[in-house]
């Protein structure tokens, strides 16, 4: 799903106008009724619902909203700025249908803190939507204080007000705090970054009908991960296949100590479809990897830490997991670095060396794959203020570089040279624990192996990592999750794809 700009978003709705046709107040009422819908279906019996509507369409919304609430048989009470005089044309027009309704109270912002909520109040945030260019003041900034501090559901219509559709608000502005975010259409940028998505609860993407064409010829270089981009990117198994259609996978990994993280990136590798796997790995752990993974040859790297990289000819190769950062591994991978050429995945210790020396990073091969959490990532490139000045940084390092980077997070962003940005949304808060990345390494080079592209290699990978991991969250619980259960999900995340 492509993430369009507000200004993109206004196009779209503005084409979808002219060109079905519709009046732009039918479609406000179809996007009012798409949202009441999901309330319906989303809401405890019996609630009433309070409306606080700003005096533009994002208003208009709410207002429309109200009137059918109450066709529908709810308790429904309307809040607006009585001193704000003018509205957008099509809010006007839906705030005297609400007015012309006896049942439906209609109350100034300032009558708020004196009102009576009941046990089953919903809170309907609609004052303001997608084209908020600056923060809130005065009486819009104190009701949306006043709000955030009621204890009860709040749904906000497209945006939680006080969010910008496309950068992150000024400190200490309010922001709106939603437990749902009803979205027209499309997902926001600001949805995604941590500082940003905390106030929109869970995202609920709302088909209101705009105009597919305009979507489909309106370019954009951010999407959203769907399982419409996965399914276009997995490639089923040829019956009539064997094991060396799907290529050699090699994990450099583990030291003294560290074993586990070979392991795990060593099964995950085995568990995403790798033909054939070999890990490199220090002596010490030998035992432990022919006993864990029976079906991964083993490669003799060193004592306790990997002192030379000899690999598996025309095997793809991920480096980092448990490495240690001993001198002669440092001197060993470097010098490995020099001579390779083929595309790589690296994360943890393979990008902790390479943060060291700013030239070392010129030595990664043209079309790798790095896969840093935010720390690794300031290490290697410096310090951001924010999730979305790191982002910016990024687009210039992988265009800059030629690699493809893997920015972990909440909502983890794939990176191209090309400068498009890929966000994921499967995977949750229990997926945070050490061990994780190794698995994730582990998926991505045997993707790699099976001769998907970087591209696709990096976006399928991240996608199958979160949905094991919300499939393991889901019979574990987020607290109780672990790494290895993600391996052992992977192949109910490639059934959804049958």
């Amino acid at each position: 799903m492509k993430i369009f700009s507000a200004e993109q978003i206004r196009k779209c709705d503005l084409d979808t106008i002219q060109n079905e046709p519709v009046l732009s107040i039918d479609l406000m009422e179809r996007a009012a009724k798409s949202c009441v819908d999901w309330l319906l279906r989303n809401t405890d019996d019996d609630p009433s619902f309070f409306i606080f509507c700003g005096n533009g369409n994002n208003g208009g919304d709410g207002f429309a909203m109200a009137r059918m609430l109450y066709q529908c048989g709810f308790d429904v009470n309307v809040f607006i700025d009585k001193d704000q005089k003018k509205c957008s044309k099509n809010a006007e027009i839906n705030l005297n249908k609400v007015k012309d309704i006896s049942g439906i109270g209609v109350f100034g912002f300032n009558e708020v803190k004196e009102f009576q909520f009941g046990a089953k109040s919903v809170i309907i945030d609609a004052l303001f939507g997608t084209g908020l260019n600056r923060k809130l003041e005065g009486k819009s900034a104190e009701i949306v204080q006043f709000l955030n501090q009621l204890s009860f559901p709040k749904v906000s219509i497209d945006i939680p007000s006080g969010l910008f559709a496309d950068q992150i608000f000024e400190e200490g502005s309010a922001v709106f705090k939603a437990d749902e975010t009803l979205s027209f259409q499309f997902w926001k940028k600001t949805f995604l970054h941590p500082e940003t998505g905390i106030f929109c609860g869970k995202i609920n993407v709302l088909d209101i009908g705009l105009s597919q064409k305009f979507i489909e010829k309106e370019p954009s270089q951010k999407w959203v991960v769907d399982k419409s981009i996965i399914k276009g990117i997995f490639t089923p198994r040829n019956d009539f296949s064997h094991k060396g259609i799907f290529g050699k996978t090699n994990i450099a990994a583990g030291s003294f100590g560290k074993m586990g993280a070979a392991v795990l990136a060593t099964k995950s590798a085995l568990k995403s479809g790798s033909g054939l796997t070999f890990t490199l790995a220090p002596k010490c752990g030998y035992e432990i990897l022919q006993t864990t993974c029976p079906e991964a040859m083993f490669l003799y790297g060193g004592e306790n830490y990997i002192s030379h990289f000899e690999v598996e000819e025309d095997s793809f190769i991920g480096i980092g997991p448990g490495l240690g950062t001993d001198p002669e591994t440092e001197i060993a991978y470097l010098e490995f670095l020099k001579n390779y050429r083929k595309p790589l995945v690296l994360d943890a210790d393979a990008l902790n060396i390479v943060s060291k020396n700013s030239e070392y990073l010129k030595l990664i091969p043209k079309n790798s794959i790095i896969t840093p959490h935010p720390k690794e990532f300031a290490r290697l490139f410096g310090k951001t203020q924010n999730s979305f000045e790191r982002l910016e940084l990024a687009q210039q390092k992988s265009a800059e570089l030629g690699i493809y980077i893997v920015l972990k997070d909440h909502h983890t962003q794939i990176i191209t040279p090309e400068n498009h940005v890929f966000y994921n949304i499967t995977g949750n808060s229990g997926m945070a624990k050490g061990g994780s990345g190794d698995v994730l390494l582990g998926i991505i080079t045997s993707l790699l192996a099976q001769n998907y592209s970087p591209k696709n290699a990096a976006i399928f990978g991240v996608w199958l990592h979160g949905k094991a991991g919300d499939l393991a969250a889901e019979i574990h619980s987020k607290e109780a999750v672990l790494p290895s259960d993600l391996v052992e999900e992977l192949g109910n995340a490639f059934k959804i794809l049958e």
